[in-house]
């Protein structure tokens, strides 16, 4: 989004000259004082295209603080598609607090209009009272439904529960839980809007109404989930061929004023048995096996066993013992060293997240990455880390060795978080030694607005952006001419087989010329062998990264080994007059 029209009044108020903002990005009109959530609103706004008006304090070009009212107006031209915001800023002078005036007792005021004022206000608190009651009424009436749906809701549900579990208790009557979840639920509020999505809700309760019994209880406990008490009788048969048929049914097409789209669900199922020491567990034991069967793919039920009973416990023991990590800040980086195939020298490293656990020392991020993102603290292992780093290069750079660059890799969820920029900014690291490896490439072709503009902050902070894992089938060349990489990571599965099967090696050098055509620097990973290393040179490779020039290694094994090769790592690199090989620029990776 850049200027390309303004006015004197705008001269006046910012401080900015029409030259000074011409052809610039709208961010020029964010000042260092304009609180941050301020800021996150107008990106989300902007993003969504909607009009808005905020009020806070901002600067001039000179650094003044005033206070402003920034109104945004979205225009656009239907007939060339093009867009663009008319942004109007008006100053404001500074709040005061009007003096509130006391009130005084009208003497004129007779016993005669006191009574009146008194009785009719009385009369209105009669009338108010009386809807009270009728409103109260009504809710008592329906507080054990669900009003979108009609169903149970969750508070009957809860009290139903402890009904049928003192049936079990007392009589042995036992029965069965399926916890059911929409799985595309989302996609349709998205794609075909919110009222869609409620009527696909009461669509699925009026479905499961038609497959249940009298007995059953079906109740809707919100958002897209929905849960069946189904007494067990004499035959687990009938339970399992409800499931199926819950299954098969939401296969068919939802169709919504003329759109189709589908929406499959996942059914986890338990028992409350007579010899349960804590059948209040039924529940939870249902959502597990729900978790299980969308793990399996979806669309699909499962009914829960001990296995995965044990696999919770242990889930559940990681996240408390990770949480209790952040506390701590017991995760640490590794690097593992990126090689200049021209010269052999240490070009950057790559910074791996490692787990000093207590008790069972240096956990690899398969240990525990996946179980962090499920309870939402890779932000806050990211922050752990940046600390970390800009410790670690600190103490390398006072050591006087050399590491002109690290690569840290982020998952494309993060860069879909707008306080990503500020972590970085705030994390002390100089963009220009700081490279930002996209990982999950599978989203490239989908990348929404705020991954787009977080790539492009990146980008004017002076930070390197590259591709990791290319080649793997996810990320398409549509998707490397949107985003622009400057720097391409081969997939190792593509260097690996290179020495040892011939007919690989058109396939990778293919790639690589992609990159190249693209005008992009190209990393081999996998580099295993002193042959990996001499053919991917050869290939054009920029750089090289694998076991044969170290494995990822801590800060200290990392300044001894710079220590000890003067940041040499590979003695016999291929020159450009050796090889004959075209290199790229030579800058640092």
């Amino acid at each position: 989004m850049e200027f390309q029209w303004c006015n004197k009044a705008f001269t006046t108020i910012t401080g900015y000259e029409a030259e000074d903002a011409l052809g610039q990005r709208g961010t020029i009109l964010i000042g260092p004082d304009l609180e941050q959530g301020v800021h996150l609103y107008i990106i989300e706004k902007l993003m969504n295209w909607e009009n808005f008006s905020t009020k806070a304090l901002n600067n001039r070009k000179n650094g003044e603080v005033y206070l402003q009212r920034m109104s945004w107006t979205h225009l656009s031209d239907p007939e060339t598609g093009n867009h663009w915001w008319l942004c109007s800023i008006l100053e404001l002078e500074e709040e005061r607090t009007a003096p509130v005036e006391p009130v005084t007792k009208d003497p004129s005021m007779t016993d005669r209009e006191s009574y009146a004022r008194v009785v009719e206000k009385v009369h209105r608190l009669e009338k108010e009272n009386t809807r009270l009651h009728k409103l109260a009424q009504s809710v008592a009436k329906d507080a054990n439904e669900d009003a979108l749906t009609g169903l149970s809701n969750r508070r009957h549900f809860e009290v139903e529960l402890k009904t049928w579990i003192g049936n079990l208790k007392k009589h042995g009557t036992e029965f069965a839980v399926l916890y059911i979840d929409l799985d595309r639920f989302k996609f349709v509020n998205d794609t075909l809007g919110h009222d869609a999505g409620d009527r696909l809700l009461v669509s699925v309760a009026n479905m499961l109404r038609q497959m249940t019994d009298k007995s059953d209880l079906v109740a809707r406990l919100g958002g897209d989930e929905f849960v069946i008490l189904k007494p067990l009788g004499n035959s687990a048969l009938k339970v399992s061929g409800l499931a199926d048929e819950i299954v098969h049914t939401m296969q068919a097409p939802f169709t919504f004023d003329g759109k189709s789209t589908s929406c499959s669900v996942s059914v986890g199922m338990a028992i409350a048995k007579a010899n349960m020491e804590n059948p209040e567990q039924v529940v939870v034991d249902a959502d597990m096996a729900l978790y299980h069967a969308k793990e399996q793919g979806k669309g699909r039920w499962s009914f829960f066993t001990d296995q995965m009973h044990a696999k919770s416990v242990a889930t559940m023991q990681l996240a408390s013992d990770l949480l209790l990590a952040c506390e701590r800040q017991e995760f640490i980086p590794y690097f593992q060293p990126l090689i200049d195939a021209q010269t052999g020298r240490i070009a950057c490293a790559e910074m791996l997240v490692r787990w000093s656990h207590p008790t069972e020392g240096i956990l690899a991020p398969a240990a525990f990455l996946d179980t962090a993102a499920q309870i939402g603290i890779l932000k806050r292992i990211d922050e752990i880390i940046f600390a970390s780093l800009h410790g670690a290069l600190a103490r390398l750079d006072e050591a006087r060795v050399d590491l002109p660059r690290v690569a840290v890799n982020v998952s494309a969820g993060r860069l879909a978080d707008p306080t990503f920029i500020h972590d970085i900014k705030s994390s002390g690291i100089k963009p220009e030694r700081l490279t930002v490896e996209i990982l999950e490439s599978v989203y490239l072709d989908r990348m929404g607005d705020v991954v787009r503009w977080t790539i492009d902050e990146l980008d004017e902070l002076g930070v390197t952006i590259a591709l990791d894992d290319f080649g793997t089938g996810h990320a398409s060349v549509q998707g490397l001419l949107e985003i622009r990489p400057a720097i391409l990571k081969i997939d190792r599965h593509f260097i690996q087989p290179l020495a040892a099967d011939p007919s690989t090696r058109p396939l990778a050098a293919s790639i690589i010329g992609i990159g190249k055509s693209l005008g992009m620097r190209v990393v081999a990973e996998g580099v295993e062998s002193e042959e990996h290393a001499r053919l991917v040179s050869e290939m054009g490779c920029d750089y090289l990264q694998g076991f044969h020039f170290g494995r990822p290694m801590s800060e200290d094994d990392l300044r001894d080994r710079l220590t000890e090769t003067g940041g040499m790592f590979w003695p016999d690199a291929l020159s450009d007059v050796d090889n004959n090989v075209v290199r790229g620029t030579g800058k640092a990776v």
